[in-house]
């Protein structure tokens, strides 16, 4: 992994194994099969559910700040202690949480390369058990909106010609569909994508095991469409996890200085009257 522009953000399951009992260390499940950790979870591992627990109960935006400090006092999250995530679909919402922890200002964060798939592939040990901690005073800071894109950032970098990366399927990004294969409830009612935004699928960084790809082939990957580290990049969607995935790419593992991740992503944008929409395949 020293090929990466920040290699330590990265952790292997050997890793992972050998600092189960590390009490500096929180291990963080984050799935999109909310029942997944029931079936069988990393010894000590808790439990972050995306939509029940990282969203705003009442309007579409994410949990408070305060509702932030309250969940990482009982996950026994201190300010520095170092949280790894992992998760299914090659660490989808583990890396929105990761995101998400970014966000609010903790800065010892890792991602366990190659998730949830990858871990028990190797036959590591799984438990039913939960483990508690002794609840800490976490003080989250001022949310950070240089990596987090509002519609009008969205505009603006239309105005500006700037790149936007659509990480969706070729299919939605065309419009042929409304809404990823299986998910109809996240749709809108216009296909499409974003006017002047390249499609880079972000299972397109990932290897068949779900590990990241090697930095020369995500470079590669990138800069065939036009991706440069020298300009302001902008990563959507449909809802905000699959692009905080490949934002997770440019910003650690290729290390470009600006990128932000639109989590209203194509549920706003496709519903959201006056927004300018494109049809057809990329180029």
């Amino acid at each position: 992994m020293s090929d990466y522009m920040h290699p330590e953000v990265l952790v292997e399951t050997d890793w992972v194994q050998q600092h189960l009992n590390d009490t500096q260390m929180r291990l963080v499940e984050s799935n999109e099969d909310a029942l997944l950790y029931e079936t069988g979870h990393i010894p000590g591992a808790a439990k972050i559910d995306w939509f029940t627990v990282l969203q705003h109960p009442t309007r579409r935006d994410f949990l408070s700040r305060s509702d932030f400090e309250k969940l990482c006092s009982t996950l026994g999250i201190a300010n520095d202690t170092v949280v790894v995530f992992y998760g299914d679909k090659s660490n989808w919402f583990a890396v929105y949480a990761f995101w998400l922890f970014l966000y609010f200002g903790h800065e010892n964060l890792r991602v366990m390369n190659g998730g949830r798939a990858k871990w028990v592939a190797e036959g590591r040990p799984l438990t039913n058990e939960t483990t508690s901690h002794e609840p800490t005073q976490y003080r989250a800071l001022t949310p950070n909106n240089t990596i987090r894109a509002f519609r009008d950032d969205v505009f603006r970098h239309l105005e500006r010609k700037l790149p936007l990366v659509d990480v969706r399927s070729p299919k939605e990004f065309s419009g042929e569909l409304l809404h990823m294969p299986g998910y109809p409830q996240e749709g809108a009612q216009r296909g499409g994508h974003i006017p002047g935004a390249v499609n880079i699928p972000w299972a397109q960084t990932v290897r068949e095991d779900g590990t990241f790809k090697s930095a020369d082939e995500l470079h590669d990957l990138y800069r065939a469409q036009g991706i440069y580290p020298e300009k302001d990049i902008i990563a959507y969607c449909r809802i905000g996890e699959r692009s905080s995935h490949s934002w997770f790419v440019l910003q650690f593992l290729l290390g470009y200085p600006s990128v932000k991740n639109y989590d209203g992503s194509w549920t706003e944008w496709g519903n959201l009257v006056g927004a300018p929409v494109e049809k057809g395949p990329g180029a």
